[in-house]
C-alpha cells in the first residue's frame, strides 16, 4: 500500500525517508566504511574495486565514481553519510554543497550568508 506523501512537492530537493533509505542501504554504508582510516586508504588507492565490494547497484557506483551528489541522492544517498566521501577526497561540506548547487564555494557561501535558497529553485 502506497502511503500519500505531500511532502515530495518541494522543488530542487529529495526528501529522505523510509524508502530512500531502503534504495540507498548499501551506498549509506560505503559512506560509513570511510570514518575508518584503513578504509579510506583502500578506497583511494582502487576505488573501483573497493565499491565492487559492496552490493551498490551499478548507478550508484558510477555516481560516486564520478563525485556526482546530486545522482547520489537521487539514488538514496543521506547527505550526512555522502560527507564521508568529500572528507576522504579533503574537501568541507560547504565545498560539497556549492559543487551540488553549481556555484563555486565563494557564491554558495554568500548565498547562505545572504538567507539561504537561491529563489531560482522554486518554492522559498
Amino acid at each position: 500500500m502506497a502511503l500519500d506523501k505531500p511532502y515530495l512537492d518541494v522543488p530542487g530537493t529529495t526528501i529522505f525517508d523510509a524508502e530512500q533509505s531502503r534504495k540507498g542501504y548499501h551506498l549509506n554504508q560505503f559512506c560509513m566504511s570511510l570514518m575508518k582510516a584503513e578504509n579510506r586508504t583502500r578506497f583511494k588507492s582502487n576505488e573501483r574495486a573497493y565499491l565492487d565490494e559492496w552490493p551498490m547497484t551499478e548507478d550508484q557506483k558510477q555516481a560516486v565514481l564520478a563525485r556526482d551528489l546530486n545522482r547520489c541522492i537521487a539514488l538514496g544517498g543521506n547527505i550526512y553519510f555522502l560527507a564521508k566521501i568529500g572528507a576522504t577526497d579533503g574537501k568541507s561540506f560547504q565545498q560539497m554543497a556549492g559543487s551540488m548547487t553549481g556555484l563555486s564555494e565563494e557564491a554558495y557561501r554568500a548565498m547562505m550568508l545572504a538567507g539561504g535558497r537561491d529563489p531560482r529553485w522554486g518554492r522559498t
